[in-house]
């Protein structure tokens, strides 16, 4: 059986070495071509004894592939993508570099000027649950951010059906990993253990797109959000709770009713998972699952609606290989069927 010969551009990082690891088991691919700068030259196992079953050198350019993913930092993947994409070769970027639809935001949350904005509007947003069809037909997928994922698959259900009003809350806490392997003050272990803190009270660069995403689910609404972030000192997961008033009709019916909304919106998708309890952050650990649990505060007459994913399967490199799935024409669970980690 021929298998899809695949490229990780910048493999060293944490959404690289996720995607070489899931991707050694797939079923339908084959790695053919692995980048890193920094190890060039370097066996992958030397450089992560954990994948020491992949026998492959680490190289400073892609070499000959028939589907890549980049995992390169913002503004430099769009400069590696745009030659690919132009060579035929179909992409999914982990980046945030085609995200957004509007140029002019780029300068503002991401400080450079887009180098190919012409791609933009071309650019699929690779969240499966919104945009399957569009994705199956893409040759340049965006990969979500790992904080909105989370956030938008909690709050779908009650957006597309106009439920909620529209000034949102979205209270997020991630674990240490979503930083990257980059070094920083902030994530060294001894600032972030036994330690919480809000980081980019004023405003974080995954806000626009998850405003962007909830405007085109539904024209009619028109969300004001307030984004807050913290990072909490676990390696892996992110729990988001959201909040939002809940229009009376919505209010009276209760929580089984909400629950049913919930239920049905997400009726076979096969990594959506809602429950009937405040989900853990561990018990989606190594799973591309988002478990979602939708309820009503009664008292305040809110909607609270709490999701958990691990930020590096569901929120990165998981979800990137739902999206080549889907691009392929392979089934969409394929290589991803894992349960989740315990404890």
């Amino acid at each position: 059986m021929t298998q899809t010969k695949i490229g990780i551009i910048n493999v060293t990082g944490y959404a690289g070495v996720e995607l070489a690891r899931l991707l050694h088991k797939h079923p339908k691919v084959k790695l053919g071509s692995i980048t890193g700068r920094s190890a060039a030259g370097q066996k992958l196992a030397d450089v992560f004894p954990h994948l020491a079953d992949i026998d492959m050198t680490i190289t400073a350019e892609l070499g000959e592939v028939d589907f890549a993913f980049s995992a390169m930092p913002h503004k430099a993947s769009a400069e590696v993508i745009l030659p690919l994409i132009k060579g035929g070769i179909r992409v999914v970027d982990i980046s945030a570099d085609f995200r957004l639809k509007d140029a002019d935001k780029y300068p503002q949350w991401y400080d450079f000027a887009h180098p190919a904005s012409e791609l933009l509007q071309k650019a699929v947003y690779g969240l499966p649950e919104f945009h399957r069809t569009e994705i199956a037909k893409a040759n340049l997928v965006a990969n979500p951010g790992c904080y909105p994922t989370g956030a938008l698959l909690a709050l779908a259900p009650v957006v597309k059906e106009n439920l909620i009003e529209p000034d949102i809350i979205i209270d997020s806490k991630s674990g240490v990993s979503g930083a990257g392997r980059t070094l920083s003050l902030s994530t060294h272990y001894t600032e972030a253990v036994d330690n919480v803190r809000a980081y980019s009270v004023h405003g974080h660069r995954h806000l626009p797109e998850i405003v962007q995403e909830l405007e085109a689910l539904n024209t009619r609404f028109v969300p004001s959000v307030t984004f807050l972030p913290h990072l909490v000192p676990t390696s892996r997961g992110i729990l988001s709770s959201c909040y939002a008033k809940l229009k009376k009709s919505t209010l009276t019916e209760g929580k089984d009713k909400l629950l049913k909304i919930y239920t049905d919106y997400y009726k076979g998708e096969p990594f959506v998972r809602v429950v009937d309890k405040p989900p853990e952050t561990k018990q989606a650990w190594g799973s591309n699952l988002c478990l979602v649990y939708p309820t009503v505060d009664v008292r305040s007459g809110r909607l609270i609606a709490i999701s958990c994913l691990d930020n590096l399967v569901k929120g990165a490199a998981g979800q990137a290989i739902q999206n080549m799935n889907i691009m392929l024409g392979f089934p969409e669970t394929a290589g991803l069927e894992a349960l989740p980690v315990y404890p």
